[in-house]
Order: structure tokens, then sequence, then C-alpha cells
């Protein structure tokens, strides 16, 4: 385990100011092109910018050493919240590898601003830039595309090798994901992504930390007073733009056997996870299908009460790696994926999103999404998975992840 803190470096000032005000901008509009936050949905959640504090972290301990960083950070804060709302008051933004040896960061923002409920507000860390108009994001020129780690072909190889690994019984589910590089004749501005997104995928949480962008259907999980959400997402049909068409494709994926068997292993694996740290869960009998505006999702809702203080943190660290975005069992899956899918996953399919200085926050998958290269702003990864089970057809499936890559593709676009 290896982690890395400029907190000590550049302090977060004593006092944090939340103070309602009259906005009616759209988040995303109010980003500079640097150090761009999000996490918004139909127009509610919260941005920041600006930079209070860091902490990178990888190992397997990730989870528990940013959670207590980030009781640290709280500890030594006097705090004016004049909101009362989530996401007011401090808050941290973070993004956690899929893999132990991968870095994540929590990202604390000199400003943030949040709306919930037709209600606005700004959060303040130490001395921080007032709002201002910010000059509107230029779109990327001459995006061109070339495969990743693996191509299309030698990728549908590596899902038939997992069907007959699944035929012989080593494992029973497993996720394979795939990269698509992306080059702009011009660095990526990632507010043209975010503002993209917001607008085409408004019922996904549109996310944006330390470079990594994307709308995810997912909700990892919710704490919020006491209350734990998870929302589970396995089986996946895509649209064809014809309404009748559509719905006759849902109710396909509604009786899908293969389908509704991903889709248990997916919900099994959160329940599981949450029943120790939760009581009077409800995990309904049967999925409901979310429609997006690319594909359509069998869907369910986990709710529960949390039992004991844990916190948001403590929640994600003991659901990661869901069968969603690794498989079943959660070992041999692991194994397969660092053995066959030939590249680096990095932030992509590990937790994203907020936590506040009660423990609350909101954390989803980070699925829908691309890497911006840190060390080259003209070049983003993008990257699609899909659950690959016993009647999983190779084709099938390599069309899947095409439907997936979309949003990002889209988002690309000028």
């Amino acid at each position: 385990m290896s982690s890395a803190s400029t907190l000590a470096r550049t302090p977060v000032a004593p006092v944090v100011r939340s103070v309602p005000v009259e906005d009616a901008v759209p988040l995303v509009e109010r980003l500079p092109r640097d150090g761009a936050l999000s996490w918004v949905r139909r127009g509610e959640g919260i941005v920041g910018w600006g930079e209070a504090a860091r902490l990178r972290v990888s190992g397997s301990d990730r989870f528990a050493e940013a959670a207590r960083w980030w009781r640290q950070v709280c500890a030594g804060l006097r705090v004016d919240d004049r909101v009362g709302l989530p996401g007011s008051g401090p808050v941290a933004f973070g993004s956690f590898a899929f893999d132990d040896d991968g870095e994540s960061v929590l990202v604390v923002p000199r400003v943030v601003m949040g709306r919930r409920g037709g209600r606005s507000w700004v959060t303040t860390t130490g001395t921080a830039p007032t709002l201002a108009d910010v000059a509107a994001p230029a779109p990327p020129v001459g995006v061109a595309y070339s495969e990743g780690a693996l191509s299309a072909v030698g990728w549908a190889e590596v899902v038939a090798d997992a069907v007959e690994r699944i035929g012989r019984g080593e494992l029973d589910k497993v996720v394979l994901a795939r990269d698509l590089l992306a080059v702009a004749r011009n660095p990526i501005d990632p507010r043209w992504l975010l503002s993209r997104l917001t607008s085409r995928y408004p019922a996904c949480w549109t996310f944006g930390v330390d470079g990594l962008i994307g709308a995810t259907p997912e909700m990892l999980v919710r704490l919020e007073k006491g209350l734990v959400t998870s929302r589970v997402l396995a089986g996946t049909i895509r649209r064809t733009g014809d309404d009748p068409r559509d719905l006759a494709l849902a109710a396909s994926l509604a009786r899908s056997s293969k389908d509704l068997e991903e889709h248990e292993y997916a919900v099994r694996s959160v329940a599981g996870a949450l029943a120790a740290h939760c009581t009077g869960m409800n995990v309904p009998e049967t999925p409901f299908v979310l429609h997006l505006p690319n594909v359509m999702h069998l869907a369910t809702d986990v709710t529960g009460v949390l039992a004991g203080t844990g916190t948001a943190l403590d929640l994600v660290a003991a659901l990661h790696p869901t069968a969603a975005v690794c498989g079943t069992p959660t070992g041999a899956a692991h194994r397969l994926i660092a053995a066959v899918e030939g590249m680096d996953r990095g932030r992509y399919a590990g937790p994203v999103g907020w936590i506040d200085a009660t423990g609350d926050g909101e954390w989803g998958i980070a699925l829908r999404c691309a890497q911006i290269d840190p060390s080259d702003g003209r070049r983003v990864r993008l990257y699609a998975g899909c659950g690959v089970v016993a009647g999983s057809d190779p084709e099938a499936e390599l069309a899947e992840s095409l439907a997936k890559l979309v949003p990002m593709r889209d988002a690309l676009s000028s």
C-alpha cells in the first residue's frame, strides 16, 4: 500500500462556509477549465474547482486509508453551514482504481456549487474566488479513433474463451472490458464532455474527477441520514430509436434467461455485501427495465438502514468490486480479467463520487467514461465492458460494447 497527500503542503483552511445563493445557471457551466469536478444528475448535484487538499492512495487498504484521511481533514475544520443539505459543508470528490495497485484520488475543492430541490448554494474553503462567468468550452477538433489493447476481433475471441471457461465450471460470470483510443488535434476541454453528457443523459450521474469523465447509470451506494440505496444494473440491450420496437425489445430483455441470470449474480453480490452493514433490507424479486437514450438495462434498487456508524466509504469498501463489474466468484473472475483483458483499467469500473463531513455521500461506478491523458490533453481513452455468462454470444457482446461506447463518442463530437 502507498499513499501521498498534499494536505501538509497545501493545508485546508480552518473555515468552510456554505451559504445559499440565487443562481439558475446549469452547474457545469459554472466550471473553469482547470480542475473541474462534477457529480450532476437531472440538473442537480455538486460541482467543484480549485484544490484545498488532495490524497493519492493505492493498495488493498485504499478505501480505509481514504476514510481515515478524510476524518482527519474534517476534524481540523470549523464549519459554517447555513444550507444543511446533502453535499453542503465540507465535501471531497473521489475516484478509486479498479485494482489494488492503481492510483486512487480524493480532492477537496476550494469552491463547491450545489443545487438540490430548487435550492442553490456555494461552499468555500478558506480564501476562494467568487463566482464569475467563464468562457464557454471549445469542442474537440478532428477526433480520430484507433483500437485499444485488443482489436474488436481479438476481444470477441477473448469473450468466446471466457464462455468456454464458464461452460467448464471455472466460474459463473466474468465482466470483460475493452478500450478505444481517441486523439484530437486540440487539447480536449473536460467541460465540453460534461456539458454534452448532462444534456444527453440527464438520468445518469455525470461525473468528472481528475480527468476521468463519464455518465454512469449505476449507483453503487448512496448513504443519506442512515438510509442506504444501491442501484444494480446487469443485462443490456441496445435501443433502435423506434419506440414500438424498443418496447418489444424491453419485454424480451425482461424475459431473457441469459440477462436475468447475469442480473441475479449482480443483485446477489450487492445484497450480500450490504447485509453485514444494514438492517431492514429490501431486495425486489423482479428487476425493472431502465430506459436510457442508447441502451436499456435490467435494474434493481436495493435499500436498507445503516447498522452502526459506518460511512459511505465503508460501504464502498464492502461492495467493490461487485459482480456487475467483475464477476462471480469474485476471485476467479478477477484473475481471468487480469489474464485476458490485456489492459490496465485504471479507475474505469471503480467507485466515483463524493463524501461529506457526516460520512454521507453518493458513489457510482465509473462506467460510460473516458480518461483524458494527463501528459497529453489531446488523447483520451474510452472504456466499455460486458457481462459474460454461459449463454453469451461473442458477437452480441461486441455489439453491446459498441453501444456502451456511444455516450463518450457522442460527447467527443462537435
